[in-house]
């Protein structure tokens, strides 16, 4: 399975982000909109992400609830049909939550910065280093630590749990 190191925080100055964030970037940020159905999954989380009426993304990962940086563990498969395969993973597994976002992606080095607009929630800051096969987690980790440095993410901006651990209840 891939692997990255990653911390997800509060966003306090989105426009100060995005300025320290396009300093470090490889190149311009792309923005993307995302909508992710959460499947019942009893060995970690299973989502379908969907970019469009024919470009999605099964994805299954595996990681710790803790705020700091963390390794995750993810498999990715690619779909031209996001609707049927949502529809089939409905009727097997049942929908446990939705989560729907604007996001703003740049890139530096094995990094990912994602800033993202969660509806319902606010502004949030991920970062994903994505570890190569010969990388170890402390490796990850160090880069993580320096580009939240870098970056004026302070550990009491970390969260310890995914966006959709955060929503309301659904009729709240």
């Amino acid at each position: 399975m891939a692997r990255n190191v990653e911390i997800k925080a509060r966003v306090r100055d989105k426009a100060a982000l995005i300025e320290r964030a396009r300093a470090l970037a490889d190149g311009e940020p792309v923005e993307i909109d995302q909508d992710d159905t959460f499947f019942a999954c009893p060995h970690g989380r299973l989502k379908l992400r969907q970019f469009s009426a024919t470009r999605g993304e099964l994805i299954f990962y595996r990681r710790p609830d803790a705020p700091g940086p963390k390794t995750s563990f993810y498999l990715i498969s690619r779909t031209a049909e996001p609707a049927q395969l949502r529809e089939l993973l409905t009727q097997a597994s049942g929908i446990i939550g939705r989560v729907v976002k604007k996001r703003t992606l740049f890139k530096t080095g094995p990094t990912r910065i994602h800033i993202d607009e969660v509806v319902g929630l606010g502004t949030f800051v991920e970062l994903e280093v994505v570890l190569s096969e010969n990388a170890t987690e402390a490796e990850g980790k160090t880069i993580a630590g320096d580009l939240m440095a870098r970056l004026g993410i302070s550990a009491d901006q970390l969260l310890d749990k995914a966006y959709l651990d955060l929503m309301p209840p659904t009729g709240a």
